[in-house]
């Protein structure tokens, strides 16, 4: 009983960075994952639909892994797709304590910077995940 209260309390705090970091870069919504795609965290803007996010962030993980086997790449530091209305969608992957994770944020403007919050955030994600 009492490892599932940690688990909601962190789930809780890792939500409340991703609220923070979608205020400040106002994006639509924000995702955190593992490695399969099983959201860890989410935050969004009414009327926007984490779940759907994180089934993208899996296939787009998928992806980005085939993509580095076969060319032979090193880890992928960013991916990001644009849509014909201008909304870009970031993945930046990431790890902590041997954990595989990717922080998913989209934003309605695809000249929007969010580099410096998303690196902020994962400061943050990776801080709390230590805790």
């Amino acid at each position: 009983m009492e490892e599932k209260k940690v688990s909601s309390t962190g789930s809780l705090l890792l939500s409340e960075v991703l609220q923070e970091m979608n205020q400040e870069g106002n994006f639509s919504i924000s995702v955190l994952t593992d490695r399969q795609g099983f959201p860890l965290a989410a935050a969004s803007k009414e009327g926007e639909d984490p779940e759907m996010q994180s089934a993208v962030v899996a296939l787009i993980q998928k992806t980005a892994r085939q993509t580095e086997n076969q060319l032979g790449m090193s880890e992928t530091d960013e991916i990001s797709l644009f849509d014909t209305q201008g909304n870009r969608l970031v993945c930046r992957p990431f790890s902590v304590n041997g954990r595989y994770l990717i922080l998913a944020v989209q934003m309605p403007d695809r000249n929007q910077p969010y580099r410096r919050l998303t690196n902020k955030a994962i400061r943050e994600i990776q801080r709390a995940w230590k805790l």
